[in-house]
């Protein structure tokens, strides 16, 4: 059955410590009520489980210490104070000085290693305006939000003339090549280039390996002096190894192009125009080498921008090319009942070795010297000998105009007409763009242009359809 836990008999007043009788209700000495404080518990100590009881250690000085006194005679509880608020002496009995104030303890302990001799981080950061980049990349995560985002304004459209987002087709571009509506970066403008220039068309692409297209074109189309068509295309292949390479193949490219657009209709003859103009893409290159950018640019065992060209020009009855260079000009019957050829020589490592006769074309170009080129426009140029030629085709063709970027992947006439669509010479633009696919397809490992001119020429006007 169960028991109530009797209270066990005070033997000492807890006031005065004066030795109690059994059965006192109040302390003889100083008057303290007994019944009114419980009696102290029995201290137990903690048990090992299945071991007894250790018995308590003796002080270790051996003196019976009087327990301490926990109140002050009236009631209360003796306070209890820390060592450091008691007052203290040194060893010659001098008052101790106070201590230094604590520094206020910190919020979270802190790391071992750790430095406290900066500032403070603010609690809280601005946030900055979101970057218009990254919101083409984060729109797909949108669904995964809590809470559906507010529908966002509609973009302003773009006004008459303004560059249009390839990507959206709806925001206009900024100056730093972003879409305003979608975030979208916008391709560099000579990554891929295409023009339309009556019945003649170029593409030029970058490519697949390389970080920048090199290449650069020109067409147009104007008219003798009696009259007649007459088409120009002008294709440069900037060296690589050289400084400035992209620099150099446009203001070729440019130079030359506008002295054929200018010297044919005042009566100079295809042929000494085409010469004239490799001159005078010559001479734009060779400026290049005096800009200050270059002179920046160039150390002391570099050498001056440099590119090579290729061109033609179309006229009713007559083709010419020219060329300085590893760039080529090919000719492919509109009906494929003859063969087709190539019109141009390499200014190569391989061709002089096929044309000295000691190796045979496959041997040559498949030297890893293949393409180290012979003649170019800079000036650091050996010397510059402008090629130029005549031809008179007796039918219809097209005029493939091309860097080595394409006619590596199709090197011999016949398979540049194979890759050429049949109807190239009515649809320039379109064959243009297949070549050039023909090219990345292949592997794309160089910058890849190519101009198509249809042989005779067509009056302005008739273009692709």
């Amino acid at each position: 059955m169960s028991q109530m836990p009797q209270q066990a008999a005070v033997s000492k007043c807890p006031s005065c410590e004066e030795p109690l009788e059994s059965g006192d209700r109040f302390c003889g000495a100083c008057g303290y009520d007994l019944s009114a404080v419980p009696p102290r518990p029995d201290d137990h100590p903690t048990v090992a489980v299945g071991g007894a009881v250790p018995a308590p250690a003796p002080a270790p000085d051996g003196v019976d210490w009087p327990a301490a006194r926990d109140s002050d005679g009236h009631g209360r509880p003796v306070p209890v104070h820390a060592a450091a608020e008691l007052p203290g002496t040194d060893s010659g009995g001098s008052p101790l000085p106070p201590p230094p104030a604590a520094p206020p303890a910190p919020s979270a302990p802190p790391a071992p290693g750790v430095r406290f001799d900066r500032p403070r981080e603010p609690e809280e950061y601005p946030l900055q305006a979101p970057d218009p980049r990254l919101t083409a990349s984060a729109a797909p995560h949108a669904e995964q939000r809590a809470e559906p985002a507010a529908p966002a304004a509609p973009a302003a459209a773009p006004a008459a003339g303004d560059k249009v987002c390839v990507a959206c087709r709806a925001g206009r571009v900024d100056d730093d090549g972003y879409c305003e509506n979608c975030g979208h970066a916008q391709p560099r403008e000579r990554d891929h280039m295409e023009q339309e220039s009556g019945p003649v068309a170029a593409v030029s692409d970058r490519g697949l390996r390389h970080h920048r297209n090199e290449d650069a074109f020109s067409v147009g189309c104007t008219a003798l002096p009696d009259g007649a068509p007459a088409s120009v295309a002008i294709v440069c292949d900037g060296v690589s190894s050289a400084t400035r390479p992209d620099d150099a193949s446009l203001a070729a490219s440019r130079a030359a192009g506008e002295l054929l657009l200018t010297a044919l209709p005042r009566g100079t003859h295809p042929q000494q125009a085409m010469h004239d103009a490799i001159l005078a893409a010559s001479h734009a290159v060779n400026a290049l080498a005096d800009e200050p950018a270059t002179a920046r640019e160039q150390g002391p065992h570099q050498n001056a921008p440099a590119c090579t060209l290729v061109g033609a020009v179309v006229t009713p009855g007559l083709l010419v090319v020219g060329w300085v260079g590893d760039s080529r000009v090919y000719w492919v019957p509109a009906d494929r009942t003859t063969p087709p050829a190539r019109l141009t020589e390499d200014d190569s490592w391989a061709a002089q070795m096929v044309a000295a006769g000691l190796m045979n074309e496959a041997e040559a170009y498949a030297d890893e010297r293949a393409h180290a080129i012979t003649g170019w426009l800079g000036a650091d140029a050996y010397e510059l000998e402008p090629h130029t030629a005549s031809f008179k085709p007796d039918r219809p063709g097209v005029v493939v105009v091309c860097t080595d970027g394409l006619w590596n992947y199709a090197e011999s006439a016949e398979e540049m007409a194979d890759a050429m669509p049949l109807d190239a010479a009515a649809r320039p633009l379109h064959g243009a763009r297949v070549l050039v696919g023909h090219a990345l397809d292949g592997g794309g490992h160089d910058n890849v242009t190519v101009a198509l001119v249809p042989f005779p020429a067509v009056p302005q006007g008739a273009g692709s359809a």
